[in-house]
């Protein structure tokens, strides 16, 4: 093919990608200001092109000036790639490493509400189930209370926590993660009632969990059940907290939008609640990992659990306590 040929068959595709590579480097603020969109492009594919085309170029010994257009072209385009997975890395990192703990730090009286809440239910069914021992059967039924006594009964040589015919770590671990994101998910989308779906749910969980762990302390299997939850309960307890926060975000927005219109105020709010389901949703996963292969576990001892589960309740208290502060220095 002659160069002339080459240039008019291929110019429009190495036009687009200028076009595409100018629209990356106008700033976020002017694009949104000047209401700009992004070219239609495939940019990893139209990329790929365009550096056979320089390969084609050069092994053809086309004109140095077109060579040098080409390679202008593919040097933006791998320095656009390359930066854009930098930032990528770098916005996860910040995220987990600062932006996170300094939101949920941010959101403290939505915490602060959905872990009385979740808590206070918890403990308040817990105790009272200790001087009335009945009680457990007006948050569930027989049958669920004789399944959730054998799945912990001591004497069992298989796994813990779970149903006979459930034999495979790596089937309960999407068991759990479906389970928990499910409980989560219910806990956060509530807030679109006003926040009475969150605290209906925080409510009924606090009370559910609150009945198994009474009931099956009351009834001696106090290591076994306690032992099954120490490894996984910081996360899980935390992220189920976590999403009663993100869902009073939502009800905020829907009670005191103040200047804002509701639609406005919500979608403001959403922006950080989602960030917070973010976190919930991590902390899922890692309680179900930890609840499939470590806390159903029969051989490991039981002191050791207990290590691992305060070990993991400071870890995820000072997490959320202490990291991404900055540090303050004293200006002279």
């Amino acid at each position: 093919m002659k160069q002339e040929q080459f240039i008019q068959h291929y110019q429009p595709l190495w036009d687009q990608i200028a076009a595409w590579l100018d629209y990356q480097q106008i700033p976020k603020k002017q694009r949104e200001r000047d209401v700009l969109t992004a070219p239609a492009l495939d940019f990893p594919r139209a990329y790929r092109q365009l550096c056979h085309h320089l390969a084609l170029a050069q092994s053809r010994m086309y004109s140095p000036l077109l060579i040098a257009q080409l390679n202008d072209l593919v040097t933006r385009g791998h320095h656009s790639l390359y930066t854009s997975r930098l930032h990528f890395a770098h916005r996860f990192i910040q995220f987990y490493f600062q932006d996170l703990p300094q939101l949920v730090r941010r959101e403290w009286q939505a915490m602060l509400l959905a872990g009385m809440l979740f808590f206070g239910s918890f403990f308040a069914i817990l105790i009272a189930i200790q001087l009335e021992p009945e009680l457990v059967y007006s948050v569930m039924d027989g049958t669920t209370v004789a399944n959730m006594e054998d799945m912990y009964d001591p004497q069992r040589a298989s796994r813990f926590g779970r149903e006979r015919e459930a034999d495979s770590d790596v089937y309960m671990f999407g068991f759990y993660i479906k389970n928990n994101t499910g409980i989560g998910f219910q806990v956060f989308a509530g807030g679109l009632l006003y926040g009475l779906g969150s605290v209906f749910f925080l409510l009924f969980n606090g009370l559910y969990i609150g009945a198994a762990a009474g009931h099956l302390t009351q009834i001696g299997y106090t290591e076994t059940f306690w032992g099954f939850v120490a490894g996984h309960s910081a996360f899980e307890l935390t992220a189920i907290v976590l999403s009663g926060a993100a869902g009073f975000k939502l009800a905020a927005a829907l009670i005191i939008p103040g200047r804002k219109s509701r639609t406005l105020a919500l979608r403001d709010n959403a922006q950080e609640a989602i960030l917070i389901v973010y976190g919930a949703a991590t902390l899922f996963i890692m309680a179900a990992f930890v609840e499939a292969f470590w806390s159903s576990q029969t051989w490991i001892p039981l002191l050791i659990k207990y290590a691992v589960g305060i070990a993991l309740w400071l870890l995820v208290i000072g997490y959320f306590a202490f990291l991404g502060r900055e540090e303050v220095t004293d200006e002279t």
